[in-house]
């Protein structure tokens, strides 16, 4: 169910990479995944964890993590998001975090859109680079 889901948001993993993942994160105490349901139907779901290593922009450690966040595009815009989201802020402050950060892909309007919308503040823009050394 979970997997359908998140598939359906990281569409170059596999039903079977992204359900073999979450099994492995789901027996750790530090994420956790929640879960949006509409008539009996999964709409939605949200991944966080908790991060120890250094998280832009933040002073504190651990911080609490939106590692995902989706919803069904018919029933988006009705505030499922923004219940998925408290849910994980509010799982993070009783694991202890003093704050809460997210990312979004630098042309990822939409999600950048609702990260503004849901009071984040940006830390930082950074461009990613990577090289294939020769042998």
């Amino acid at each position: 169910m979970l997997a359908n889901l998140a598939v359906l948001l990281w569409d170059s993993h596999s039903n079977k990479e992204l359900f073999d993942e979450f099994s492995k994160i789901l027996t750790k105490e530090n994420a956790q995944f929640f879960l949006k349901f509409a008539n009996n139907e999964p709409i939605g779901f949200a991944q966080c964890s908790l991060r120890y290593d250094y998280v832009e922009g933040t002073k504190t450690t651990p911080v609490g993590y939106l590692e995902g966040i989706f919803v069904k595009e018919k029933y988006r815009n009705k505030g499922y998001a923004k219940e998925l989201l408290a849910a994980c802020e509010k799982w993070a402050k009783d694991k202890g975090c003093k704050e809460f950060a997210s990312d979004c892909e630098i042309n990822n309007i939409k999600s950048f859109s609702f990260h503004r919308a849901m009071n984040f503040t940006e830390a930082n823009r950074i461009i990613c680079f990577t090289k294939r050394l020769q042998d």
